[in-house]
C-alpha cells in the first residue's frame, strides 16, 4: 500500500521543519513577536509612514523579490534533452554506433533520421505546450496595499505587484486581501485570518497586534500572520519581516516544488510496453546474428542484418505516435478552454475511473440567489428582507456573498433611497464564535434600531421573543422546536439560513454598542439563500458515469446541503460520510468506506487529499481538481491533477492541466480526447510489435531455408523506414465509438499476447510467397537473389499496410467501421512507393529489379486471403480474451 497522505504531510513536514532554514525561520519570526511595534520598526529601519522608493530600490536589490521557489520552464535545451530521454532511441544510438563501426554509412543515416524524427516532433509539441502555460500564468496578477514615501516626501498608500514588496514595507490589509509575506502586526481590528492553506484548519483563527506567548508553534502565534493566508474578517496594518523564500511557507515551497512526481499510470505503462519490446528485441536480434552468421558463413554481413533486425523490431515511432496524439488532443482541448501543461495528463484522461471534485463552483454556479424571506412560521415576509436589507447595506466590513445576494435581489430596488432615510450609528463586526453580525441605525428623531443577522442557533441563543402576526410573543421551547424545524426543512431543499432579528434601544444609550447588547432580541424570520446548480452538471456527471468513471464529491460544506445538490445533479448515493466519520480510522479501515461511497462532507483539505491517496493506492487512476495551496500535494500525487486560472500559483503549477472554465463538462471532453490518443498509441504498439515480429519469423525461416539473405540490412532498414513514416498518421485516426466508453489501461502482458498470436499470421503468408517466388519465379539461386529479395519487399509493405486496416478496429474493416483519410491515404501512399520503387534509379542501386507482371497477381490473391484470415483470427481473439486493443 502506498504512504497515505498523512505520513506523506507527515514526511514533508518534518524535513521542512528539520531544516536548518527553517529553524533560523521560526526563530526570527519568535524574536519579532516578543518585540514591541517599535521595536521592531526600528530594527527593520522602518516607520509607520512606509519606506522611500530608494530604500525599496536597495532593498530589492539586497534581498531579492518577493517570489517563493516554484517550478521554473526547463531550458529549451533540457526539454530537448528530455525528448531524446527515450529507451527506443538509447537503443537506435547503440545500433547507429555499431552501423559506424561496421562502415554501414547508409544504415547509419537512417537510423540517425529516424532518431531525429522521433526527437524533433516530440520536443516541438512540449515547447510550444510550456509556452502556452507560461503565457496563460502571465495572466493572472496579484496586488498589496502598502504605505511609501513618494517623491515629493508624502507618504501615499498604493497597490502594488506582491513582488516588489520588501522587508520593512508597512502595508494595509482588509477583509479578502492575501497575506503577502510573513509579517508583524502593528494595529489590528477584530482580525481573523484563514490559514487553512497552512495547517489546514477549516475555522480561521484570532489574530492581534499585543504581544504573547511564542512559546508554542509558531503558526499560533497571534501578531504574527504568514504568507498565503488570508484575511476572512477585519482590517490591520504591519510591517514586512521576510520575503521570497525566506518566509515560512517559502521554506515549505521549496520543500513541495523539490519532491519529484510520482509516476503516473501513462509513465508506468509506457516504460512497461518499452522494456518488453527491448527485451524481447535482445533475444531475437542475437539469435538472427547467430543463425544467419553459421548458415551463411559471412560474419559481417550476418551483423549488419542482425542490427538490421533489430531496428525493425523496435518501434521506434512510438515517441513520435504518443507525442503527436497527446499533441493533437492538447490542441482540441485549448479550443475547449483548457491549458494543457503536461501531455501525458491527456492520455491519463482516458484511464481516469474516479474523478475527485469539490461541490461549490464545480456542480453548483459558486454564485448564492435568495430565494425565500420568511417569518419564523415559514410564511413570506417583507420585513424581514427589509431588515437583512438594511443590515447588509451599512455594514462597513467586506460584505461575503450572501449580503451581495441580498443587496442585489430584485426586491432592493424599492430602497433606492435607503441612505437619506437612516444613518449609522455603529456596528458589531461579525466573528466566528458569535457567528453573527449587528448593525446600529437610526431615522431623524427615532430610537436606536439593532439588525442583527447571522446563524440560526447563534441567533436563538440571544433572542427573547419572536415576532408573530398579533405582535411580539416571548420565545418558549415549542417555539425554538418550530423555528429549528422550519429551517431543517429549508436545509433539505438545498437552502443556506440566516436568521434576522431587531432590537430598539433607548435615545440615552450613547454611541458605542458592544457584544453585550446582542441580547433581548425579536426575531423576525430567515433569508434562504441557493447556489444553483449549473445547469450543465447533471448532464456532465450522466456522461461521466456512462463514460465509466465515479464522480466522487470531496466537499467542506454540509451534509445536507451537499445532499441536496447533489440529489439535484443527478449523483446518488446511499449515504454522505462526513469527515468526523473517518477522523479515528486507519488506513485499513477507510479504504472499504471511501471506495463505496461516493459523497463526503465536512471534509478538511487534509482529508480530501487523504481520501485522493487511498483511491490511488487501490490501483485506481484519479482525477483531482483543486485550487488552493492546500492541494498542491494532491494535485501532484494524483495522475491526473486539475486547477483553474484563478487558483492560486502553487497550485497551478502541481497541476497537469488548467482550465479557463470550471466545468466537468470540460473534463468530460477530456476524457474521450484521453481515450482517442490510448487507442490510437495501442494501434501502432500492436499492429507494430506483431507485424515487425511476424516479419522477424519469416527472416529467420529464409535464413535457414535459403543460400543469401533474404533481405538486405539496407532493405529491411527502408522498409521499416517507409512503414514508420505511414504510421504518423496514426493519431488522425477515427477511434470506434465502443471503445470509448470506458476507461482503458495499459497492460504489457496483453500486448506480448496480441504479438505472439497475431503475429505468426502474416508469417503463413510470406511462407506462401517465399514458395511462389521460389518455384514460380525461379528465385532459388544466389544468382536470382535480387527477385526474391524486391518480391518479399513488395509482400511484407502490403501485408503491413492492410493489416493496418484489419487490427484497428474489433469490427469489420471498410464495412463496419472506416479509418480516417489520413491513415488510408498514408497506406495507398506506401504501397504506390514499394511498387515503383522497383522501377526507379534508388530501388535499383539497393539491390531491387523489376518483377513479372504475373507477380501482382498473385500478389492480390495472397492478400485477399491474408486478411480473410487474419479477421477470422481476430475474431477468435475477441472471443477467446474479451479484448482486442
Amino acid at each position: 500500500m502506498k504512504t497515505s497522505f498523512y505520513k506523506l504531510i507527515h514526511k514533508n513536514l518534518q524535513y521542512h521543519i528539520g531544516t536548518e532554514q527553517e529553524k533560523e525561520i521560526s526563530q526570527n519570526l519568535r524574536d519579532n513577536a516578543e518585540k514591541t511595534s517599535d521595536q521592531v520598526l526600528q530594527e527593520l529601519n522602518s516607520n509607520f509612514q512606509g519606506l522611500t522608493e530608494v530604500e525599496v530600490e536597495k532593498r530589492l536589490a539586497d534581498f531579492g523579490h518577493n517570489v517563493v521557489i516554484h517550478d521554473k520552464p526547463k531550458p529549451w535545451y533540457r526539454q530537448l534533452f528530455g525528448a531524446f530521454n527515450n529507451p527506443f532511441n538509447y537503443v537506435l544510438f547503440i545500433l547507429a554506433l555499431v552501423s559506424v563501426i561496421t562502415g554501414d554509412n547508409t544504415g547509419t543515416v537512417i537510423i540517425i533520421s529516424m532518431v531525429l524524427l522521433s526527437v524533433v516532433i516530440k520536443f516541438t509539441q512540449e515547447y510550444k505546450s510550456g509556452k502556452n502555460a507560461e503565457a496563460l500564468k502571465a495572466m493572472v496578477h496579484t496586488t498589496c496595499s502598502v504605505t511609501r514615501i513618494g517623491d515629493d516626501g508624502q507618504s501615499v498608500t498604493k497597490e502594488i505587484p506582491l513582488e516588489e514588496l520588501v522587508p520593512g514595507d508597512i502595508i494595509q490589509l482588509a477583509a479578502g486581501d492575501i497575506i503577502p509575506a510573513d509579517i508583524r502586526l502593528l494595529h489590528s481590528k477584530n482580525l481573523y485570518i484563514s490559514q487553512s492553506a497552512l495547517t489546514g484548519e477549516s475555522l480561521p483563527v484570532e489574530k492581534n497586534d499585543f504581544i504573547n506567548d511564542v512559546s508554542g508553534n509558531v503558526l499560533e502565534i497571534k501578531n504574527i500572520c504568514f504568507m498565503g493566508t488570508n484575511v476572512d474578517i477585519g482590517t490591520a496594518t504591519a510591517i514586512v519581516l521576510t520575503t521570497g523564500a525566506k518566509t515560512y511557507f517559502g521554506s515549505m515551497a521549496k520543500t513541495i516544488t523539490s519532491t519529484t512526481p510520482q509516476q503516473t499510470s501513462f509513465d508506468i505503462g509506457v516504460n512497461k510496453v518499452s522494456w518488453l519490446l527491448i527485451r524481447f528485441m535482445l533475444i531475437m536480434a542475437p539469435f538472427v546474428f547467430f543463425v544467419s552468421g553459421f548458415t551463411k558463413g559471412n560474419w559481417l554481413d550476418a551483423l549488419l542484418f542482425a542490427l538490421s533486425v533489430a531496428v525493425g523490431l523496435t518501434p521506434e515511432m512510438l515517441p513520435v505516435v504518443v507525442t503527436s496524439n497527446l499533441a493533437k488532443g492538447a490542441t482540441r482541448m485549448v479550443k475547449g478552454k483548457v491549458v494543457v501543461k503536461r501531455l501525458n495528463s491527456i492520455q491519463n484522461f482516458g484511464a481516469m475511473n474516479i474523478l475527485c471534485t469539490d461541490k461549490t463552483g464545480t456542480l453548483t454556479q459558486d454564485r448564492v440567489i435568495v430565494v425565500k424571506h420568511l417569518d419564523i412560521f415559514a410564511n413570506e415576509s417583507e420585513k424581514v428582507y427589509e431588515y437583512a436589507f438594511l443590515n447588509s447595506h451599512f455594514q462597513s466590513g467586506l460584505k461575503n456573498q450572501m449580503d451581495m445576494a441580498i443587496i442585489d435581489n430584485d426586491d432592493a430596488k424599492n430602497y433606492k433611497d435607503i441612505d437619506s432615510q437612516w444613518k449609522v450609528k455603529d456596528e458589531i463586526p461579525y466573528d466566528f464564535v458569535r457567528r453573527r453580525m449587528s448593525v446600529i441605525i437610526e431615522q431623524q428623531d427615532g430610537e436606536p434600531l439593532m439588525i442583527c443577522k447571522g446563524a440560526i442557533d447563534e441567533m436563538i441563543a440571544c433572542t427573547s421573543y419572536v415576532s408573530t402576526a398579533s405582535g411580539e410573543v416571548p420565545i418558549d421551547e415549542k417555539l425554538k422546536a418550530e423555528i429549528r424545524k422550519n429551517v431543517a426543512d429549508l436545509n433539505e431543499d438545498g437552502l443556506r439560513v440566516l436568521a434576522v432579528g431587531h432590537r430598539i434601544f433607548p435615545k440615552d444609550h450613547g454611541s458605542v454598542y458592544t457584544v453585550d447588547d446582542e441580547c433581548d432580541l425579536v426575531m423576525d424570520g430567515f433569508v434562504a439563500f441557493l447556489d444553483p446548480p449549473k445547469e450543465s452538471s447533471k448532464e456532465a456527471i450522466k456522461s461521466l458515469n456512462e463514460n465509466g468513471i465515479q464522480v466522487k464529491v470531496l466537499t467542506g460544506d454540509n451534509d445536507v446541503i451537499t445532499g441536496k445538490v447533489c440529489r439535484e445533479v443527478g449523483l446518488s448515493y446511499d449515504k454522505i460520510i462526513t469527515g468526523n466519520d473517518l477522523d479515528n480510522l486507519s488506513d485499513e479501515e477507510m479504504i472499504p468506506l471511501i471506495e463505496k461511497h461516493q459523497v463526503f462532507a465536512k471534509l478538511t483539505p487534509m482529508q480530501k487529499g487523504r481520501i485522493v491517496q487511498l483511491l490511488r493506492s487501490q490501483g485506481n487512476v484519479v482525477g483531482y481538481m483543486g485550487d488552493g495551496i492546500n492541494d498542491a500535494i494532491s494535485l501532484r500525487d494524483a495522475d491526473i491533477g486539475i486547477s483553474v486560472d484563478t487558483a492560486v500559483d502553487i497550485a497551478k503549477e502541481s497541476a497537469d492541466i488548467i482550465l479557463l472554465e470550471k466545468s466537468l463538462m470540460v473534463l468530460n471532453q477530456g476524457v474521450i480526447e484521453g481515450r482517442k490518443t490510448f487507442a490510437n498509441t495501442m494501434k501502432y504498439i500492436k499492429i507494430t510489435a506483431s507485424s515487425n515480429f511476424g516479419n522477424v519469423l519469416s527472416l529467420l525461416g529464409a535464413s535457414l531455408l535459403f543460400p543469401f539473405l533474404p533481405m538486405l540490412p539496407l532493405q529491411i532498414l527502408i522498409l521499416n523506414l517507409l512503414y514508420d513514416i505511414s504510421q504518423i498518421a496514426i493519431p488522425w485516426d477515427n477511434v470506434d465509438k465502443e471503445y470509448l466508453a470506458k476507461p482503458r489501461k495499459w497492460v504489457a502482458n496483453d500486448i506480448k499476447r496480441f504479438m505472439l498470436i497475431m503475429g505468426p499470421s502474416s508469417s503463413i503468408f510470406d511462407y506462401v510467397t517465399f514458395v511462389l517466388l521460389f518455384f514460380v519465379f525461379g528465385a532459388n539461386t544466389i544468382a536470382n537473389q535480387n527477385i526474391f529479395q524486391t518480391g518479399w519487399f513488395i509482400e511484407s509493405l502490403f501485408t503491413q499496410t492492410l493489416i493496418v486496416q484489419i487490427l484497428r478496429t474489433e469490427k469489420i474493416p471498410f464495412l463496419q467501421s472506416r479509418s480516417s483519410f489520413q491513415v488510408l491515404a498514408s497506406g495507398v501512399f506506401l504501397l504506390l512507393i514499394g511498387v515503383l520503387l522497383p522501377y526507379t534509379g534508388l530501388g535499383k542501386s539497393i539491390g531491387f529489379v523489376e518483377l513479372p507482371h504475373q507477380f501482382y497477381f498473385w500478389l492480390i490473391g495472397i492478400m485477399v486471403c491474408y486478411m480473410i484470415v487474419a479477421q477470422l483470427l481476430k475474431m477468435w481473439y475477441i472471443k477467446r480474451y474479451k479484448s482486442w486493443l
